[in-house]
């Protein structure tokens, strides 16, 4: 009987990967890409424009896209499609050049039509192991937002409802319709 030994992957090797416009991410030693499309990058830059505005005009830290890696404690490296993270979280208050040690304060996920349900609730539950405060996952085609804040706070958002930053973006409020159109 043969076996096969698959390589496992590492960071230099997810930093490696082509710019192409798909996202990737390290995720149990594997290389995963995460294909989205022209909708979901619209509603994903829509938001991040939202949310460096308020965060630049209240100081309130930093705003990254889906290029940005976040290496977690089971070290994965997961890129959001929008992240924010606090003022003085990161030593001198400076993005690293590499993949940040730390998990965002807010996470986003816009869904796409080929996401994997099962990949996405793996996520929402790594983000919240590793600390993230707030976590929006955006589902356009419903018209819809689950907002999670632990496994046991979680709720719906209609389109007509309100993505609301609580206590991780004080003030920040944006109708999720608003966002999707």
């Amino acid at each position: 009987m043969a076996t096969t030994t698959r390589r496992v992957a590492t960071e230099e090797d997810l930093l490696a990967m082509p710019k192409d416009g798909q996202k990737y991410e390290l995720v149990d030693g594997e290389i995963r890409v995460s294909p989205a499309g022209d909708r979901h990058s619209a509603i994903a830059v829509h938001l991040s424009a939202l949310l460096f505005a308020f965060v630049k005009e209240h100081r309130l830290g930093h705003v990254f896209g889906a290029d940005a890696g976040f290496r977690l404690p089971t070290k994965n490296v997961r890129s959001p499609d929008v992240s924010f993270v606090a003022t003085g979280r990161f030593p001198d208050d400076k993005p690293p050049d590499d993949f940040g040690n730390i998990a965002p304060d807010l996470a986003v996920e816009v869904l796409s039509p080929h996401d994997r349900p099962r990949y996405v609730l793996d996520k929402v539950g790594e983000y919240l192991e590793a600390g993230v405060r707030l976590i929006w996952v955006i589902d356009p085609r419903r018209a819809r937002a689950v907002v999670y804040r632990s496994l046991s706070d979680v709720r719906e958002v209609s389109a007509d409802d309100v993505l609301d930053g609580e206590d991780v973006l004080p003030g920040f409020r944006c109708v999720l319709h608003d966002l999707l159109s």
